[in-house]
């Protein structure tokens, strides 16, 4: 390789950074695919080795493409690590060196440019999609594909995930959203709402509980209409070019309303946007503007917390466990407050999970494109849950959910276990007048 192209290779790949790991192995204890899968090729210190031996040309660069593919990118190894080897940043430019590299078909190419660039960028579509979805249960198509068993012919296991998804709001019920909410009573904050686009699409149910826990919780609540995709999913395939542009359009839309946080439901949403001063750190007209949206980011149990709490919630007794999402854990660094609002419940038993920091598999679409792989994950997960006797399962992440109610038809638990949103399971408290 020609010495400027192997400087830009090291420089994107994140060359320097694998200096700080010295294989000690604390991440390894850590790293859920490492637990199952086994291979030193498949741990955070062994991964990081190869990005080294790529760099210094003693790999191909091909070789790499399996253990980053199958890396869950949650990060636990980064708050296990002594020496604070920044691996998300090594991941990151692995991925985006391997998308540049793959030579796709027309198909992938017209399949991701419709997915990333036109679909969830577009709350047009995004709402159409829960249009269709409300449609699909309320005629009846729904009962009679799953009675068919059409459902599965679905590819990557679609059908299984088809089967858990939760009830679509209607159209009728999308459209009367406002884009301003006040608080009740005295305001003691301005927010605004980072709906995002599978909570909005799949989820919306979750983001008006979310309005209504902040305004109980003195908060006026403003939805910006002009937000979009916050570009997870892109920084996660290797699509950095386009996860920057989405981050530029939403430092936009939040910018147009002067408010005191950003709020976001979601763990892994969250986490990315509170990278975006990462995202943009090379382009000086956004640098200072991305970090101040950073400073606004929170997620909403933070918020509640900030706000006082939730002594206005009912009592109501439930025997619980949690289960964090591992961007928000790992990523936001928000470990307390989800738990103290748990806990300052009346009524409410929470049971620790053992281990309950490790990933459950979700992590974005990997428990599409990798099932098999996820579902090992999910097993381990579902062995530490079963001895907490939990009837709730707590998330803070829609992949998360959906994993933790695939953990329990997995398991036959349906009839005895569930698996609910933070915020959802809070709401359920909220008094009736």
């Amino acid at each position: 390789m020609k010495e400027q192209a192997l400087k830009d290779l090291r420089e994107k790949i994140g060359y320097d950074y694998t200096f700080d790991c010295v294989q000690c192995g604390y991440c390894l204890p850590a790293c859920p695919t490492y637990e199952t899968m086994g291979k030193e090729t498949h741990s955070p210190r062994g991964r990081i080795n190869l990005v080294k031996m790529v760099a210094e040309e003693k790999m191909a660069l091909e070789d790499l493409r399996e253990p980053i593919e199958k890396c869950l990118g949650c990060q636990a190894c980064v708050t296990a690590c002594p020496t604070n080897t920044q691996y998300g940043r090594i991941l990151e430019g692995a991925q985006e060196v391997l998308n540049d590299s793959e030579k796709k078909s027309v198909s992938k190419k017209l399949t991701e440019k419709i997915v990333f660039d036109t679909f969830f960028p577009s709350s047009k579509w995004m709402a159409g999609f829960g249009h269709v979805m409300w449609g699909y249960e309320k005629t009846g198509l729904q009962k009679a594909v799953r009675k068919s068993g059409l459902t599965k012919l679905a590819p990557l296991n679609l059908g299984k995930f088809e089967e858990i998804i939760p009830s679509p709001a209607a159209p009728k019920e999308r459209k009367a959203r406002k884009t301003y909410y006040p608080a009740k009573g005295k305001a003691k904050a301005t927010v605004a709402l980072f709906t995002g686009c599978i909570m909005d699409s799949t989820f919306f149910s979750t983001n008006q509980n979310t309005i209504t826990l902040l305004n109980h919780a003195g908060a006026n609540v403003y939805i910006p209409e002009a937000q979009t995709c916050c570009g997870a999913l892109h920084s996660h395939s290797g699509d950095v070019k386009q996860a920057r542009e989405l981050a530029k359009s939403n430092i936009k839309a939040f910018e147009e309303i002067n408010v005191d946080f950003v709020v976001n439901n979601a763990g892994g949403c969250g986490a990315q946007l509170t990278e975006y001063d990462h995202l943009l750190s090379n382009e000086a007209e956004w640098r200072d503007r991305a970090r101040s949206f950073v400073e606004k980011s929170k997620d909403i149990s933070t918020v509640l917390w900030e706000l006082g709490g939730v002594s206005f919630l009912e009592e109501k007794e439930e025997v619980v466990t949690y289960q964090p999402s591992c961007h928000l854990t790992h990523v936001q660094k928000v470990t307390k407050e989800p738990k103290a609002l748990i806990q300052a419940l009346s009524g409410v038993v929470f049971n620790e999970m053992k281990d309950e920091q490790k990933c459950c598999g979700s992590a974005g679409i990997y428990n599409i494109v990798h099932y098999d792989d996820a579902m090992e994950i999910l097993d381990v997960k579902m062995s530490h849950m079963k001895p907490t006797k939990a009837h709730t399962i707590i998330t803070t992440n829609p992949g998360c959910l959906l994993q933790m109610k695939m953990g329990i038809k997995r398991e036959g638990l349906e009839d005895s276990v569930r698996a609910v949103h933070l915020v959802d399971f809070l709401s359920e408290r909220l008094p009736l007048t």
